[in-house]
């Protein structure tokens, strides 16, 4: 439950197996992703841009500070599972924004996951190698 005096808006985003806990709050554009900053969590510049999106998309770049509390997955499961935190809290903070962070896709739950393996192969889909003779 969130208190109506708490001065941050929560969002949380999922991608594969990561998930990313986002507060935001207005402010001077500061952006921290596990205590670093997020130049130096994201170091790929595509990873930098899909975290960067919905605030980009928003042209509210330096008016939010945000902070994200990441875990599970690789590099661009996070970034995926971030993007996706800060558009829910951005459209939580100001509901007019929603159209438009849902026409660039950035309210939309990616579901793929990796599928498991099965028994008798050696992966999820892949069998052992067949010899006739």
């Amino acid at each position: 439950m969130v208190l109506a005096t708490d001065p941050y808006v929560w969002g949380t985003g999922r991608r594969k197996t990561s998930v990313a806990r986002v507060r935001l709050k207005a402010g001077s554009g500061r952006f921290l992703v596990n205590d670093r900053p997020v130049d130096e969590f994201f170091t790929t510049p595509d990873t930098q841009k899909t975290v960067r999106q919905p605030l980009t998309v928003t042209e509210s770049l330096g008016s939010y500070d945000v902070w994200v509390n990441v875990v599970g997955g690789g590099i661009t499961g996070q970034s995926g599972a971030v993007s996706l935190g800060l558009a829910r809290a951005l459209k939580i903070d100001n509901p007019n924004l929603e159209p438009l962070l849902r026409e660039h896709g950035l309210l939309t739950r990616d579901s793929r996951m990796i599928e498991r393996k099965k028994y008798g192969l050696r992966k999820a889909r892949r069998a052992t190698q067949f010899s006739k003779r």
